[in-house]
C-alpha cells in the first residue's frame, strides 16, 4: 500500500523498546524508548509496545494510520505472528504479534524480523531491483536476503537467519537455536569470548575485554576474533556467489571493535569470490540507529498489513 501519512515504526529488542513517529520521506519526527519487559511474558510485551506506539502518536492528530513493528524472533509477516523465538522474550514463540498490537492500538499493523526491516533502508538504497546480503552480527548473528528488489522472507519467515548456516570453524559447538556447528556460535560476540575462554581458560563475558586485549597483540584474543570475522567473511562469499548481489552490508555491534576484525571477515570474504565478483566487498551500514525504526515504519507498503478487531 501507499502510506501517505506519518507512520509509527516499533523496534523489538530483548532489552529495549524503540519508537519513532516517521514521516514518508523517512524523517524521524519523534522518538521514544523504555524498557522491554521480557520476563513479563508476550502479554507485557505487548502493551509496552502499545504504550510506546502512543507516546510518539500523542500530539500528531489523525494522520497516522498504519503501524510497523521490528521484533526479534523468527517473524512470518503473512500470519503475523512469531514462529519461533530464543529465551531472550519469554514465551515469545507463538505471540500473536500483529494481531495484539492491532487490538491495542486500533491501526493496522504490519510486522517483521528486526533485521530484514534494518536491511530494508539499505535495499532501497541500493536502487530498483537490487539484490542485497545484509548481516548483523552482535549478542547473535542475524541476516537478511533480498533478490531483485524484493527481500526473501521464506517459510513461516525463516529466510535470512545467516546465523544457522553451518560453519567449519564452529564444528560441534552448540547453537542458542538447539543445531550444533552454526556460524552464530563462533561469530556472535558472545561465541568470539567463548572462544577466548576455550583457548586461555580464562572465561570472559564481555566481548570488549577480548578487543581491549587483542590490541595490545594478545595471541589468543587476536585468534579468536579473527576465527570468528574469517567463519562470518566465508559464510557472506559464498552467499554473494549463490546470489550475486549489488550489496553485502555487515552491520551490529561486533565490526565496530576494530579493523583487526573487519579486515579479517574482508579477506575472507574476497578469497571466496567467483571471478565476476571480484571487486565486490562488504559494506558498512548506510543508516545508523534510526534504521530499524525506519525500517519497521516502511513494512506496511511491502508486507500484509493486519487490521483491528471491529469496534
Amino acid at each position: 500500500m501507499t502510506v501517505t501519512g506519518a507512520a509509527i515504526g516499533l523496534d523489538l529488542g530483548g532489552t529495549k523498546i524503540a519508537a519513532a513517529l516517521v514521516a514518508p520521506n523517512g524523517t524521524v519526527l519523534a522518538r521514544h524508548t523504555r524498557a522491554t519487559p521480557a520476563a513479563d511474558g508476550p502479554d507485557a510485551v505487548l502493551d509496552a509496545l502499545a504504550a510506546a506506539a502512543r507516546s510518539v502518536d500523542g500530539d500528531t492528530g489523525p494522520g497516522v494510520g498504519v503501524l510497523g513493528v521490528a521484533a526479534a524472533g523468527v517473524i512470518d509477516p503473512v500470519t503475523g505472528t512469531v514462529t519461533s523465538a530464543t529465551d531472550s522474550i519469554r514465551g515469545w514463540a507463538g505471540t500473536a504479534l500483529a494481531a495484539g498490537l492491532a487490538a491495542r492500538t486500533g491501526l493496522p499493523v504490519a510486522c517483521d524480523n528486526d533485521v530484514r526491516a534494518t536491511a530494508a533502508p539499505e535495499l532501497a538504497a541500493a536502487g530498483a531491483g537490487a539484490s542485497l546480503v545484509y548481516m548483523a552480527i552482535g549478542t547473535g548473528v542475524g541476516g537478511a536476503v533480498a533478490v531483485g528488489g524484493r527481500m526473501v522472507h521464506g517459510t513461516a519467515g525463516i529466510a535470512g537467519h545467516l546465523g544457522h548456516v553451518p560453519s567449519p570453524e564452529a564444528a560441534g559447538l552448540p547453537c542458542t537455536c538447539g543445531g550444533t556447528g552454526h556460524l552464530e556460535a563462533v561469530a556472535s560476540g558472545p561465541g568470539i569470548a567463548a572462544l577466548y575462554g576455550r583457548l586461555t581458560g580464562l572465561p570472559v563475558d564481555r566481548l570488549e575485554t577480548v578487543a581491549e586485549r587483542a590490541a595490545s597483540g594478545e595471541e589468543p584474543t587476536v585468534r579468536a576474533i579473527v576465527t570468528g570475522a574469517v567463519a562470518a567473511g566465508r559464510i557472506l562469499g559464498g552467499l554473494a556467489n549463490t546470489l550475486g548481489p549489488d550489496r553485502v552490508v555487515v552491520g551490529g555491534g561486533v565490526p565496530h571493535i576494530g579493523p583487526l576484525y573487519w579486515d579479517a571477515l574482508t579477506e575472507a570474504f574476497a578469497a571466496e569470490l567467483m571471478p565476476p565478483l571480484a571487486r565486490l566487498r562488504p559494506s558498512r551500514p548506510l543508516f545508523g540507529a534510526d534504521a530499524a525504526v525506519i525500517g519497521a515504519a516502511r513494512l506496511p507498503t511491502h508486507v500484509p498489513l493486519h487490521a483491528p478487531p471491529p469496534s
